[in-house]
């Protein structure tokens, strides 16, 4: 299953974030914004509990969030998506996966993992940029899975027909979240029009 995030102000973001002349500082800048609003989308249902919160006039009952939640973003590209979902949720437990592309078999290959003991009770968030051929987000449930979680999320700025194919193929009780299904992948798996290297958009690099 998967829901494309359409509310303007997201389209509105997706439109500069995408411009090769955006530099890193507003990319980091938007990679942000955009996940806090597909953050919003994706926890719409969790659990929570009811309190009695004491207002200057009176009581009022209220609710919280009573989910323990994990965030793993997918080494590198995903750190920069953190920060828009700890500024929602700070009280969220972060794990990390390291995953890379070997260039030959365009496979994901797993180099770190660094999971909360969370990972078990409660949602799981993986975020990462791009969903391109979809092996890397595959990988990352796959390790989740086998640590016990059994609540978890995707959400990705930019995703594809085929790798959203694949994730629900593999794993249809995992929902992704994203702004954007784009057209397609090139020879080289790299989704199109997209959005470039997300990695080094964020953070300034090149190869």
């Amino acid at each position: 299953m998967h829901e494309l995030i359409d509310h303007p102000c997201v389209q509105h973001k997706l439109a500069i974030i995408r411009d090769v002349e955006t530099k890193h500082k507003r990319f980091r800048e938007l990679a942000t914004e955009i996940t806090q609003f597909l953050c919003y989308e994706a926890l719409k249902n969790i659990k929570v509990r009811e309190v009695t919160v004491q207002t200057p006039l009176a009581e009022a009952l209220c609710k919280k969030i009573d989910t323990d939640l994990v965030v793993v973003p997918i080494l590198r590209a995903g750190v920069g998506m953190l920060e828009g979902i700890l500024e929602l949720v700070p009280t969220a437990r972060v794990g990390f996966v390291g995953l890379y592309r070997d260039e030959e078999t365009k496979l994901p290959v797993s180099y770190y993992d660094r999971l909360p003991l969370q990972t078990k009770n409660g949602t799981c968030i993986i975020i990462d940029p791009m969903l391109a051929t979809g092996g890397s987000t595959n990988a990352a449930i796959d390790l989740l899975k086998k640590s016990g979680a059994t609540d978890i999320v995707v959400i990705c700025i930019v995703t594809c027909p085929e790798g959203l194919a694949l994730v629900e193929k593999v794993h249809p009780d995992v929902p992704v979240y994203t702004a954007a299904i784009d057209d397609h992948l090139d020879d080289n798996k790299y989704i199109v029009p997209g959005l470039g290297d997300a990695g080094d958009r964020l953070f300034g690099t090149s190869h």
